[in-house]
Parts: structure tokens; sequence; C-alpha cells
């Protein structure tokens, strides 16, 4: 009598594959509100704040260190909100997977929970890569003038970590919370932690308390990397483990949520 292996075979890496991660991908751009609003939101904001901010041309005034002008530090700030927005927007489109059903039906194959929130990490961070491009783009047409090393670097901190990290949040909240609440708290959040992180106007501007909360949001410590080859600072290990503490923490709430999820009924 030949015997029956019951156990499904697991799949490379988890399952994921570079398929499903086109599929992903494609899914999102099919949407223009979404890539409208990815692009035009980050640009929008950078004119918004930088002339509120200044008095004058944003090209003409410099930075008290470093010598690059206030708008390349606004310009790195939008970049990193308008990933964070679009990144965290990934939340919303898993709770409507939610309740159609999808996510529990994924725990029937051999999808690995920690495969599938990777490849919607990397969808979501691609997807936000739209917002810095578009920024970094309009921001070099009015005038900004910086080093190559400065756009480069910037630009990777402000869409690697803000997208990484957002992300993973953005996720975490999606299987957490009912779809119809999801893309207002993710927004909520974002906006909340903005504030509060420093990105729309200096720390050192809040009350000591509210820098002592400031400094510990995920906002602060990628800002603080993203900018500092504008600002002059030497590298901040400070906020680099922040960044990363708050990684793991979203992503490990996302695993959680995601199990607990397709774990009911």
């Amino acid at each position: 009598m030949t015997a029956i292996a019951l156990d499904r075979p697991v799949p490379a890496f988890g399952g994921f594959t570079l398929t499903y991660l086109r599929i992903e991908l494609v899914r999102k751009l099919r949407n223009p509100r979404s890539i409208l609003f990815t692009v035009a939101f980050p640009v929008l904001m950078f004119f918004i704040v930088g002339f509120q901010t200044l008095d004058v041309p944003l090209t003409d005034t410099p930075l008290a260190a470093g010598g690059v002008s206030v708008a390349a530090y606004i310009m790195v700030s939008m970049a990193m909100y308008g990933t964070m927005m679009s990144a965290t927007q990934t939340g919303a489109s898993v709770a409507v997977e939610r309740a159609q059903g999808w996510s529990r039906q994924l725990r029937l194959t051999p999808l690995n929970p920690v495969a599938n929130v990777v490849v919607k990490m990397l969808a979501g961070m691609m997807f936000g890569l739209i917002a810095v491009i578009a920024t970094y783009a309009v921001a070099a047409g009015a005038g900004v003038q910086l080093a190559p090393a400065q756009w480069i670097v910037t630009g990777l901190a402000a869409w690697v970590l803000a997208g990484a990290v957002f992300t993973t949040l953005g996720l975490m909240v999606g299987y957490m919370v009912p779809g119809e609440n999801a893309a207002q708290i993710t927004s909520l959040a974002v906006v909340l932690l903005s504030f509060l992180g420093g990105l729309f106007f200096p720390l050192s501007s809040m009350p000591d308390f509210l820098q002592v909360i400031g400094k510990l949001t995920p906002v602060y410590g990628i800002g603080e990397l993203a900018r500092s080859p504008l600002t002059g600072d030497g590298f901040d290990l400070g906020a680099l483990i922040n960044a990363v503490v708050w990684l793991a923490v979203f992503v490990a709430g996302t695993v959680y949520f995601f199990r607990r999820d397709t774990r009911r009924g």
C-alpha cells in the first residue's frame, strides 16, 4: 500500500517569488487615484511648506550648517512624508483583502506569513519610490542644488527607511482593524508622527516633554538619517537603532495580526 504524504512541501524562501511581487505592483499601478495622490501630494506639500516657512525664494536661504538651502531640507522631509503616506496605504488594501477573505485563503497555501509581509513591504516601498522621484525632480527644477552624493544618499534614506518602516506599519494596521477603518487610522498616524517627529518644523521648537516623545518616534530617527548629509551632522547610531527597532516592531506586529486574523472562524 502506497503511503500518502499529508504534509505540504514548504516552498523555497517561504513562497516569496518575483511573480507574486510583480502581481502586487501591477495591482497598485492600476489605481490611477493612488498614483496621482502619490505624485501630487508631496510635491504640493513641498511648495506649501516651503513658501509658508520662508519669506524669500526657496533657494536663497542656507541652513546654518552644511551650506545647502532650506529648500533642500524641506524637499527631503516632503519626499519622506510622501513615501510614508503612499507606503501606509498598503494597509488599506490589506484590509480590503481581509474583507474579501483573501488573507484566509492565503493561509490554506504553503505561503509563509513572513514571506507574505516581505512581498507586500517591497511592493509598498517601490510604490513609495514614485513620491521621492517626483518630489526631487520638481525641487531640482525649482532650483535646489546639491552634490551628487547628497541627492543619492538623502533620496535612498528617505525611500528605503521610510518605505520599509511605514509599509509595515500600514500592514500591521490593515491586519489589526476592520477594513473601513484602516485608511483613516494609518493617515492619522502618519500625520501625528510627522508632527511629533519634527518633520514639518524643528523638534527644538517644541516643549521639552514633546521633544522627549518626538525622539522616540520612527519619523525622528528616519528624518535624522535622511537629512544628515544636508546639515553636516555625523552618522547618528541612535537614529539608526530607532528606525531598526520600529521596523522590527511593525514586522512582528504584522505577522502576529496576520496569523490571528487567518485563524479566526
